[in-house]
Parts: C-alpha cells; structure tokens; sequence
C-alpha cells in the first residue's frame, strides 16, 4: 500500500548550493525532515546542473520520510544564462533588453518539455517564446 502523503512543498533552489540559512531550512525544518540529509542529496543531484534555479516538489509523508520530484529550470532562467543577462525589462513591451533566436527557443523548449502542459514541440516553443517576449526578449528568426 502506498505511503500517507501529509504534506507537499513546491521550493526552487540553487542547484548546487542550497544551505540550511532562511528561508530554505526553516521551512524544510518546519515540515519533519531533517535539514541536513536533505540538503546534502538535493546538492549531490544537483552539482552538475551549473548556476541554474532548479524547481523541486518535496512530498512528505506520514512516517516523516520524503520524495523529491526534480524538474527542469525555470525558462525565465534558461533565458537569462543563454543572454547572460541579471534580470528583464521592467516595461518589456517598451525597452528590450535582448534578441534571441527561434532556434536558441527551440533547444530550450526541448530542455523543458517534460515539465510542461504539452507534447507538441511547436506549442512548447510558443510558450518559450511567450515568456521570452515577457522578459523584454525580442524573438528573431
């Protein structure tokens, strides 16, 4: 029978780098789980994934023990080290901070698309593209 899910927390964190400082280790402390082996297998999965803000679901279970569910980085993140940029526009409809290829779109579409809410390449692309254009990213082709 399957465990008792009590709780499930959605957290990004450094891939790498997480440490027990606020606000990750009182919340993870806050839930049951021992602060210090979950850090430690979070970075060990994660070293290898570079400056990336990865997305993770901690589910927690009855018996204090827990699952953690890796997803891809943000796009937002996958944009900004693609351009190598800090942030994006404050007015994106106005001042754009950057120019990217449909290509460059495409790759990072394809690095996301299991985490997304579609199959279709080309859809996964629009929604790159959607918050390529929500950054201040002008889209050439």
């Amino acid at each position: 029978m399957a465990k008792e899910i009590v709780s499930v927390l959605k957290l990004e964190l450094p891939a790498g780098k997480a440490n027990p400082a606020p606000p990750i280790g009182p919340i993870i402390g806050q839930a049951g789980i021992p602060i210090q082996p979950f850090l430690t297998e979070f970075n060990a999965k994660t070293a290898a994934m570079g400056n990336d803000i990865i997305p993770i679901i901690v589910q927690i279970f009855k018996d204090r023990s827990y699952k953690i569910i890796y997803k891809q980085p943000t796009i937002s993140g996958m944009l900004k080290s693609k351009l190598k940029l800090e942030k994006g526009s404050a007015t994106p409809n106005k001042s754009k901070v950057a120019k990217i290829k449909r290509a460059d779109l495409a790759e990072i579409a394809e690095r996301k698309l299991p985490d997304l809410n579609t199959k279709k390449k080309s859809s996964a692309v629009k929604i790159v593209e959607g918050v390529a254009r929500s950054l201040g990213i002008d889209v050439i082709d």
